[in-house]
């Protein structure tokens, strides 16, 4: 058999094997669509209760979760979704310059040897359970951090956001900000320099050739490269403060405001955290009370990452 006999045949097989592969890639988008759409109507149907049935009920049962600060479901919700945005931006913005600092030292300025070294490190950190964290958060940060908020509440003490007396021990926002931070950092860094090491070589090389220093090189042909992936990354690093749940429990001393007193104990709480300390106690319609708050923060999930897609969508445009 000849040649072109042999090319005849392996082209069907070819041209299967693209159909099979087309095939499984369809069914795993479409799973995921599935399972995104089982867990709102999950979520739904298990809130159910609190939408359409007795508000009586359900009232009584949100003024026992909040000893009477709450009567309604928007009254309950409303400062849980307060407290969620506020811990998880706080967050994002101690996290999100040094994690493109750190990813800009791995990608452009550390020896070989090194770089390799941090970035072991980076992924190994993005590893470690939110427990741990919480644990570290809880025993090591709250007590070691006080003369610092303190010193903060002394200084700035005149912005709103650093009122004091700060608290002692430090179970506040602030504090839980921090950690979180900490925890979404890996995220972050880990991201942008993998976007970071793929800019062309051409691009950094041509802004060199024409006089640029290292630093304009970065800002010239690096971060416009690689602004879509850090959104991305931003984005990512937020959906997992928006859901944190074991640190921020084991760390923050909760409330029911609507407070930016980031220094002060017992202001705020977030949806995720509250759902864990109220679930083991709660009735059946208390259960839903919680999940009707699940979803909201599932909706809240939603919209963000919707608006990141978009800005994303712009940036490499």
């Amino acid at each position: 058999m000849s040649s072109q006999d042999n090319t005849a045949v392996s082209r069907p097989s070819g041209k299967a094997a693209d159909k099979v592969f087309k095939g499984i890639a369809y069914g795993c988008g479409i799973l995921i669509l599935l399972v995104l759409a089982a867990v709102a109507l999950f979520l739904l149907f298990r809130a159910w209760p609190l939408i359409g049935g007795d508000q009586k009920a359900n009232s009584e049962t949100i003024v026992n979760f909040t000893g009477g600060k709450a009567t309604n479901f928007w009254e309950y919700v409303g400062p849980l979704l307060f407290g969620t945005v506020l811990v998880s931006a706080l967050a994002l913005v101690i996290s999100f310059f040094i994690s493109v600092g750190i990813a800009l030292f791995i990608s452009h300025y550390a020896p070989k040897k090194l770089a390799t070294a941090l970035s072991y490190v980076v992924d190994l950190l993005a590893a470690i359970p939110s427990v741990i964290y919480g644990l570290w958060g809880g025993l090591v940060l709250v007590p070691s951090i006080f003369p610092f908020w303190n010193w903060v509440a002394e200084t700035f003490g005149w912005v709103p956001l650093f009122a004091g007396p700060a608290a002692n021990p430090s179970r506040t926002v602030a504090t839980v900000a921090v950690v979180l931070a900490v925890m979404i950092l890996p995220i972050i860094t880990s991201m942008s320099r993998d976007i970071f090491m793929q800019t062309p070589r051409l691009q950094e090389e041509a802004a060199l050739a024409l006089g640029a220093t290292k630093w304009e090189m970065i800002k010239l042909a690096v971060l416009p490269f690689g602004k879509s992936g850090i959104v991305s990354a931003s984005m990512l690093g937020l959906g997992r403060a928006l859901g944190e749940t074991m640190a921020v429990l084991m760390i923050l001393s909760p409330g029911l405001n609507y407070s930016i007193k980031l220094l002060q104990a017992s202001q705020n709480q977030t949806i995720a955290a509250n759902i864990a300390a109220q679930y083991p106690e709660a009735n059946s319609l208390g259960v839903s009370v919680l999940i009707g708050t699940g979803l909201v923060l599932f909706l809240i999930t939603f919209v963000v990452n919707f608006i990141a897609r978009k800005i994303t969508e712009k940036a490499s445009a």
